[in-house]
């Protein structure tokens, strides 16, 4: 009688490792370490991953962007020059007197963008926009005015932080 007999081979025990590096880590790259994604879970196969993205990039809107730069500077993140190219008539000395003064460059948690809002008064030449920011629990109010010029870039016309902007158009 002519049995073939067919075994499935038994996995190999996992190596135990060993405490290589401080309190009870494993070391880099040892065996029997699972690979982990997001949350702890396996990372997916490429089977299960679906078609690869192909999103474009996310366009913020000239006002958005303003009020993160804005942010930026009045923050101390970004020095008042970084605006240079980005301001026309008295906003950019406006820039210079609040920056320093504003009270969004303390030492406490970094001011977050929360909202921004704008009103369109001259269609496609000019926008003002409001914005609130978070400063831990602290909110502030931030207003500014876009103008398009004939290069149809958007500059910075005026900036107003909490009724600060007044202060800073006159010294």
């Amino acid at each position: 009688m002519d049995a073939t007999l067919t075994t499935t081979p038994s996995p190999l025990p996992r190596p135990r490792t060993t405490p290589g590096g401080p309190a009870g880590t494993r070391p880099r790259g040892a065996a029997g370490a699972r690979p982990r994604g997001s949350a702890g879970t396996r990372p997916r196969t490429p089977a299960q991953a679906g078609p690869p993205r192909t999103a474009a990039p996310r366009t913020l809107p000239p006002h958005t962007v303003f009020a993160e730069r804005l942010l930026a500077v009045l923050s101390g993140e970004r020095p008042v020059h970084w605006m240079l190219g980005h301001t026309v008539g008295d906003a950019y000395e406006q820039l210079v007197r609040l920056a320093p003064e504003t009270p969004l460059r303390s030492h406490g948690p970094r001011p977050v963008l929360r909202r921004c809002s704008i009103q369109v008064h001259a269609p496609h030449s000019a926008i003002e926009a409001f914005a609130t920011i978070a400063t831990g629990a602290r909110v502030r109010a931030m207003a500014f005015r876009l103008e398009r010029g004939e290069d149809q870039r958007w500059r910075c016309a005026a900036v107003e932080l909490d009724g600060l902007g007044a202060a800073a158009r006159h010294p």
